[in-house]
């Protein structure tokens, strides 16, 4: 089985979304390997954010996911990142389609509700930096 993170940003838990969300992933045969509710520190969002350093919307990110608490999850499945993309849709909400998480819940671009791994590596290095090295592995 892959494994991949998916985080629910401040906003999703403002909104009350974080049931309904977790029960998508749920129905779909995602496990819950590890799950835990915290607020992103800025290192932390500095980290998993560093592919965007320099860019003019960096800070934003940094700022917005520090905002509030979050809830962080290891999620496991047959091909977990390809999935959990698919469920989460498209950044820009005006391409998300219906059916998809900010598809059906995000107002804006800047401030989506979700982030999934982009690829099995960035899983690995964000799974290492929110839960460990070993975590969702047992």
């Amino acid at each position: 089985m892959e494994r991949t993170l998916v985080i629910l940003k401040p906003n999703a838990l403002l909104r009350g979304l974080a049931g309904e969300i977790i029960s998508r992933f749920e129905r779909r045969g995602f496990a819950i390997s590890s799950m835990r509710t915290a607020v992103v520190s800025g290192p932390d969002a500095r980290a998993l954010y560093a592919e965007h350093e320099g860019k003019p919307f960096f800070e934003n990110l940094v700022s917005f996911i520090t905002s509030g608490p979050s809830v962080l999850m290891v999620l496991a499945a047959d091909d977990a990142v390809a999935l959990a993309r698919m469920m989460v849709g498209d950044k820009d909400p005006s391409c998300a389609l219906p059916g998809t998480i900010r598809g059906d819940y995000s107002t804006t671009t800047r401030q989506n509700i979700i982030h999934a791994s982009d690829s099995a590596a960035s899983a690995s290095r964000e799974i290492a930096l929110f839960f460990g090295e070993d975590a969702g592995n047992g």
